[in-house]
């Protein structure tokens, strides 16, 4: 009776029996199954990200979209998950973990439905917007119950199953949505979630139950901190989104909302200091392994987001490769991830976790730093040592820095901490992206101009160059004047290749820096392991 109860009753009902006292204590196949379900619904979320990255093009001929309109098919998306997340703690206490994962997977599910049958540009941005806010819950949840239902070694299992799901979905997003589009359609990216959607929608309710709601909380709810932090987050995202394509500061609308941002920002940060019950708990950053574990989710972030955007546009725009070469040139990124994850379990149980941190930072960072030498001829073989080396530095730093971040802190803070854990590494890959966008254009310009400044109708070597380019196209029928114009527009296009690449020398080079400033933060770190978090006295 109690157990059909159990699965029959909403968070609201009386009759709901209540959450074990310790969750930790629940069977080992009850534990595993619910972590199981929600890993998938996790790994939906985060996969959706980039799974339409590489088939941007696909879905603009699709629906008659113009390059700048196709963008938004992904602003959006981020805009709406970047604003939810941190506030999936106040909502799982509110409403119970089990029932907002549950309505998260579940609203994801229909609204990636809705994106592949979406039957213009506007019905897809709105329905990519609602795609990333009813799933953006599901990300955070899952870290906090890890640390919930496992203790010790289990932990140090789910901790490292998580990572290797929020590393590789980005890495392999797309790929897979590259196989799909050229396999079926690009609709298929979005109908892929259909089923497993539903099944963790239906799932979750019955097995993952160690909470329960307290509808008392909306009476004294941080409504005021959610709108300041919406648009403080939601307008920093357009900005960082849509700057390097709108010249940043050029354009009126980057201007009022980095003033938006800048105010909300402000006021945000103030309320959150001296607000009873903020809806983010930025307080948990004073705690020592918390505040560098966020920087660290940030560091990782603007690594990993920004080495998933700038391989495949390097590929592209360089080599020419299509959607699906540029997957398959990715793939072993995923491959080296995962046979590190099984030696990463293995060695995690007898090695101190700062050695294996500053192994994956090290690795990580030197697999950016091995693009620096980059030639307008690297395919998948070239770029097969730096991504193995990225792919392992992956799996080595992330778990250490989930297990030191969420690992210090009492189980009373590790809902509100998560999300704000989560915002960080996005966040970082948010500003990542922008900033390398952003040298893209302009080292780009320097590096053309440099390149330009060498080049003059003198020199033997141009003139080689020349002379072969006008007598190819003299060969295939044009007279002497087209010919000679079609060798300058040559050497203009192999000059800009060449500026091309070494832009992206540059940004593989700034980005590898970044993890410079990870390896000095771990020596401010306190020691930490798998033990359980502090008890819940502050």
């Amino acid at each position: 009776m109690t157990q059909a109860l159990a699965n029959s009753a909403g968070p609201a009902t009386p009759a709901t029996p209540a959450a074990p006292a310790n969750p930790a204590e629940l069977p080992t196949r009850i534990k595993v199954l619910a972590f199981t379900l929600m890993c998938v619904g996790f790994f939906m979320a985060t996969l959706d990200i980039q799974i339409v990255a590489s088939s941007l093009k696909d879905i603009g001929g699709g629906l008659s979209a113009s390059q700048d309109e196709l963008s938004w098919v992904q602003t959006s998306y981020l805009i709406a998950e970047i604003v939810v997340i941190p506030m999936s703690g106040w909502l799982t206490r509110v409403f119970s973990t089990r029932w907002v994962f549950a309505f998260s997977a579940l609203g994801f599910t229909i609204a990636s439905m809705l994106c592949g049958l979406a039957w213009d540009i506007n019905s897809m941005i709105l329905f990519r917007g609602l795609q990333g806010a009813l799933g953006a819950a599901m990300i955070p949840t899952v870290f906090t119950t890890a640390f919930v239902l496992f203790p010790g070694k289990q932990r140090l299992i789910a901790s490292t199953t998580i990572s290797a799901l929020a590393t590789l979905a980005p890495t392999i997003g797309p790929v897979i949505g590259g196989w799909i589009t050229s396999q079926w359609s690009w609709h298929w990216l979005f109908y892929l979630n259909l089923v497993p959607g539903v099944a963790v929608a239906l799932l979750v309710p019955k097995y993952v139950h160690f909470d329960n709601a307290d509808l008392s909380l909306l009476k004294k709810g941080d409504y005021f901190g959610i709108l300041l932090m919406s648009g403080f987050l939601a307008c920093l995202e357009y900005v960082l989104e849509e700057g390097p394509r709108k010249n940043w500061f050029g354009d009126d609308v980057i201007v009022t909302c980095t003033w938006i941002t800048a105010i909300c920002g402000f006021l945000f940060i103030v309320h959150a200091f001296t607000a009873k019950e903020p809806i983010v708990d930025l307080r948990a950053l004073a705690v020592r392994n918390f505040g560098i574990g966020s920087l660290l989710s940030f560091i990782t972030g603007i690594g990993i987001f920004c080495a998933v955007f700038l391989t495949p546009v390097f590929l592209s725009r360089v080599r020419g490769f299509d959607s699906l070469q540029i997957g398959v040139a990715l793939l072993s990124v995923g491959c080296f991830q995962l046979a590190a994850m099984v030696v990463y379990s293995v060695v995690a149980r007898f090695v101190d976790m700062r050695i294996l941190l500053v192994i994956g930072l090290v690795l990580f960072g030197l697999g950016c730093y091995l693009y620096v030498p980059l030639t307008s001829q690297w395919g998948w073989r070239e770029l097969l040592i730096p991504q193995a080396l990225r792919g392992i530095g992956q799996q080595f730093c992330i778990p250490p820095i989930v297990t030191m971040a969420l690992g210090s802190l009492p189980m009373s803070r590790l809902r509100s901490a998560s999300g704000l854990f989560n915002l960080m590494r996005n966040l970082g890959g948010a500003i990542g992206i922008a900033v390398s966008s952003t040298m893209l254009n302009d080292r780009l310009n320097l590096h053309y101009e440099r390149l330009d400044e060498h080049l003059n109708a003198g020199r033997p070597v141009v003139q080689s160059v020349l002379q072969q380019q006008t007598a190819h196209f003299a060969a295939v029928g044009g007279n002497a004047l087209n010919a000679a114009n079609a060798g300058l527009a040559q050497l203009h296009a192999l000059l800009m290749r060449e500026a091309l690449v070494l832009t992206f020398s540059d940004t593989f080079f700034a980005l590898s820096l970044c993890f410079v400033v990870g390896l000095l933060s771990v020596l401010l770190s306190r020691p930490f392991g798998n033990a359980a978090p502090p008890p819940d006295a502050h």
